[in-house]
């Protein structure tokens, strides 16, 4: 209930901030920068592959750390319902994973969150929500077989060339606390994504930290923070935009943290967006 609230507080703290943005900003978004914005309201389909050929293997608690997945392939669909009061964007990230050591394979737990962002809360350079959301079960071999549940709440803005903003995510285990192994929680770690993109004048080039989620976990108290740097085009037609990028990315901060760490990370994108 702590970390709920936690949420809940987090996600005021935001609303206020926008608030404070809306008063100050003027004009909007342009349709290059729409094209990078997920909080926009228009439809987006996303393809995406993701390579981690290369984990840390240093010693984390007295073992060896356990390291992560190879690859996998990621579709993220956004479908956006536009009412009189708010905008709500239903959004669904289905994977595939695979493990190359292993030979197992299979799909992850698929999200789907709903941002709900009221007109107030639009200031025309960017926006404000929050939302509930739900994870499916995943193959065992590559995920968890298991429901969640959760909240997430997002903040952007545009500030000339600039880009910015933070998702937060927090999202509990629906599984009976008893059959848990000793250690484990049904609380998930709290999900911080920070991002910022930098447009290089009119080219449609753009430079930015890419897919950063650093994870906190409330029980053992440690943090993980990813680094990585992205490249990329946004190409504005007739009826849309798209945005092709190459990232790479690696771990700033692991050492406290039990999960793998990933040392080599690489990622092809291309999302096509559809302006309503």
């Amino acid at each position: 209930m702590k970390h709920f609230l936690l949420l809940i507080f987090l996600s005021a703290s935001l609303i206020s901030f926008s608030q404070e943005e809306e008063n100050s900003g003027e004009g909007g978004q342009d349709d290059t920068t729409k094209a990078l914005d997920a909080t926009a309201t228009q439809w987006s389909f996303q393809f995406a592959y993701q390579s981690m050929p290369d984990y840390y293997s240093d010693i984390v608690n007295g073992a060896p750390r356990a390291a992560g997945l190879d690859n996998y392939v990621q579709l993220r669909i956004v479908a956006p319902i536009p009412l009189k009061g708010l905008t709500i964007l239903p959004r669904v990230t289905l994977r595939h994973y695979e493990n190359v050591n292993t030979g197992d394979s299979g799909i992850g737990n698929t999200e789907i969150f709903a941002l709900i962002i009221p007109k107030a809360f639009d200031w025309g350079t960017g926006r404000t929500g929050i939302g509930p959301m739900v994870t499916l079960p995943g193959n065992e071999k590559v995920a968890r077989d298991e429901w969640g549940y959760g909240l997430s709440g997002a903040l952007v803005n545009t500030s000339g060339r600039w880009f910015y903003g933070v998702l937060l995510t927090q999202s509990w285990r629906s599984i009976d606390p008893r059959t848990l192994p000793a250690g484990s929680a049904t609380t998930n770690p709290l999900g911080i994504a920070p991002f910022l993109n930098y447009r290089f004048g009119d080219s449609g080039y753009y430079a930015g930290n890419g897919d950063m989620v650093a994870q906190y976990d409330w029980s053992s108290k440690s943090f993980y923070l990813p680094i990585g740097l992205r490249l990329g085009k946004v190409w504005v037609l007739d009826k849309g935009s798209i945005n092709a990028y190459a990232e790479y990315q690696t771990s700033a901060l692991y050492k406290s943290w039990e999960g793998p760490a990933v040392q080599n990370s690489f990622r092809l994108n291309f999302t096509y967006t559809m302006p309503i």
